[in-house]
């Protein structure tokens, strides 16, 4: 019996050696997270803190690569995908697989995947598209977009993805740049209002955890405030050009939205390829260290644009070395290489080897990084499960995006002169026309930075319902509905429709290549508006990233609608026309009438718009029209048009 006793000791004595001896402080949950950062940056080399400090891109990107060089974070470029229309299930193999890869380096540090989810889980097959920015800036409602970015991180960790490139807070003060639909509005109040959409994405901080990051689970995701700082003000909207402003306007036009985020528990913040007054905000440490860092106490990781680094010298990519050693310098902690990583690796090391770049500059980048990936529980929960699959674009979410762009429409004119309104529209008609490039359209619907980084044209690359589709499920059965792209003159002349509807407007574009310095609508645009409108009562509904020239067009125009970049939930669309619901949407951006009158915002001196900030007609919805038809011989409302006129002269007169 003693025997047995003292065998009994010696197996509890060498069980808790063996279980002392297998503790790690930094994957003990129940460790405070600076205490485990600590920990962990005590036993990492160099090396494994510089690739802590890389992101690379999927493409180049295998469970080798990130075991061995401890790689920080991998991301899915625009339209970056395992596969041709890859359901969530392979999404989740893929991120899995190089989690594994990370997981069994030499300190298993999980990798942080990233992905540009900026209306939506756009680069994903049958995900919700939700309507762009620009859109939701119309909507006056942050509450919804709070709505939006919640329903954005289910389903983006339905992918097992759980850090989103998102929300743009640019304020685009030029439509011709071509980023302009990722800018909810001019007035840098409603992209102060709009980073709600933060705590959708990441969830509610605790009050006690405010201006810190913060992700709430597994069904939130780590979110990124971009592009630090000033990207909408370029000169000319020219994209990754220079803004001319002083520190003051810096600050009272483009920071305050960060400031907001940061508050809101932002966990990462995106630099602009954009300078500065000359200066490369890639390479600004004034404003990086200086005041992102330690005046607005961001404590959050600061990430590069995809070779946002390389952009620093002119031509790209002339001098790497010198180019990480001014971002690193700046203080970015992570890059976004995306493709060299040794040439990144390389140069880093050799830059702090040569005491270029000191260990506390590297150090500081790497513990902004495990502070988010602690917070988030990334070490306790790396791997993705098949959980929320269903979430990919479900009817709930799809519903969400129906909503949002019935109140992202705005209504700009409704009725001619002298005539009554033309808008709601009737169900019960004999036979209606529908005309444009973007009446049948679901790429050009959606946009840019649609399933591709430049989207796509027709409606096979993802699932939704494109306006006609709307139409058609709107409409009475009785009802017969022609479709023509481009109908001519004639055959117009030779039918006859109760009325038509023309939706035109501008094809799908990302970034440089939106650059626009005429904003003109894609041909036959213009031709379709003047051989419908001339000879039958039309609604025309704008398809569009901006404000684009319509002036010409708006005297033969009955009524005119905003629709923006919808998404794939058209029938939000015929929500409105059909008076199903109230047209509610404001401009979230001044309307030009030239375009030489660019830049042209609310309080310029030369502020002479065809429709100012903030104006948007309403209607009448619901049973006060079920009964109204063509066919009926029921006058139309005079009360609403004077109405309308009135709210429209109020709006010129006090300027709104």
């Amino acid at each position: 019996m003693g025997m047995s006793l003292v065998k009994l000791v010696v197996w509890v004595s060498w069980l808790a050696m063996a279980v002392g001896a297998e503790y790690v402080k930094y994957k003990d949950p129940k460790q405070p997270v600076a205490a485990r950062i600590k920990d962990l940056m005590s036993k990492m080399t160099l090396a494994e803190k510089i690739g802590q400090m890389a992101q690379i891109d999927r493409s180049v990107a295998t469970e080798q690569i990130l075991r061995d060089y401890s790689v920080g974070s991998v991301l899915s470029g625009g339209g970056s995908e395992p596969l041709p229309e890859a359901k969530a299930e392979d999404w989740i193999n893929m991120v899995n697989a190089f989690q594994n890869g990370s997981l069994s380096s030499r300190l298993g540090i999980p990798m942080i995947y990233g992905i540009d989810a900026i209306h939506g889980h756009n680069n994903v097959y049958n995900a919700t598209i939700f309507p762009h920015n620009v859109g939701l800036g119309a909507t006056g409602d942050p509450e919804l977009v709070k709505k939006i970015g919640a329903a954005t991180a289910l389903e983006v960790r339905a992918t097992g993805i759980p850090y989103v490139f998102a929300p743009c807070i640019a304020v685009c003060r030029d439509p011709r740049w071509g980023r302009c639909y990722e800018s909810y509005s001019e007035d840098h109040k409603v992209v102060e209002q709009m980073t709600d959409i933060i705590l959708g994405l990441q969830g509610d901080p605790p009050t006690s955890r405010k201006g810190v990051p913060y992700v709430g689970g597994k069904g939130k995701v780590a979110a990124c405030a971009k592009h630090f700082v000033g990207d909408g003000g370029t000169t000319g909207g020219i994209n990754e050009n220079n803004t001319v402003i002083d520190m003051h306007g810096l600050l009272s036009m483009y920071m305050p939205a960060y400031s907001q985020s940061i508050i809101k528990g932002v966990s990462t913040v995106m630099v602009s390829y954009s300078s500065w007054n000359g200066q490369k905000m890639h390479a600004n440490r004034e404003l990086i260290s200086g005041f992102l860092k330690n005046t607005l106490k961001f404590k959050g990781f600061v990430i590069s644009d995809w070779q946002g680094i390389d952009r620093i010298t002119s031509p790209p990519h002339a001098n790497y070395t010198y180019s990480v050693q001014a971002a690193i310098q700046a203080g970015i902690d992570m890059v976004m290489v995306p493709f060299n990583l040794t040439e990144f690796v390389d140069d880093l090391t050799y830059l702090v080897d040569s005491k270029v770049i000191l260990m506390d500059r590297i150090d500081d980048a790497v513990q902004r990084i495990l502070q988010v990936k602690f917070t988030m529980g990334l070490f306790e929960t790396p791997m993705a499960d098949f959980s929320l699959v269903n979430e990919l674009g479900s009817q709930a979410h799809r519903d969400l995006a129906r909503e949002a762009v019935r109140k992202s429409l705005v209504l700009l004119k409704n009725g001619k002169p002298g005539s009554t309104p033309l808008l709601p529209l009737p169900k019960k008609a004999s036979k209606i026309l529908v005309a444009g490039t973007h009446a049948d359209n679901l790429g050009y619907q959606c946009g840019g930075w649609t399933i591709n980084w430049q989207g796509f044209n027709g409606n096979n690359s993802t699932r939704g319902t494109t306006i006609l589709g709307a139409i058609k499920s709107t409409v009475e059965r009785s009802t017969e509905i022609v479709f023509r792209e481009s109908p001519d003159a004639n055959f117009v002349k030779s039918n006859k429709f109760d009325y038509a509807i023309v939706v035109v407007g501008e094809p799908p574009y990302a970034e440089t290549a939106g650059d626009s310095t005429n904003l003109t609508m894609i041909d036959p645009g213009p031709s379709a508006i003047n051989n419908v409108c001339g000879t039958v009562k039309c609604v025309v509904v704008i398809i569009s990233g901006r404000p684009i020239v319509i002036e010409p067009y708006v005297s033969a125009i009955d009524a005119l609608v905003a629709a923006w970049l919808p998404g794939t939930e058209g029938q939000g669309v015929t929500d409105v026309l059909y008076g199903d619901y109230r047209f509610s949407g404001k401009l979230p951006r001044t309307w030009f009438k030239t375009v030489d009158q660019l830049p042209m915002n609310v309080g310029d001196s030369h502020y002479d718009p065809l429709f100012p900030l903030g104006f948007g007609l309403k209607t009448e919805s619901g049973a006060s029209i079920v009964s109204r038809s063509t066919s009926s011989a029921t006058p139309r409302r005079p009360g609403l048009f004077i109405f309308m006129i009135t709210v429209t002269l109020s709006f010129y007169i006090t300027g709104k």
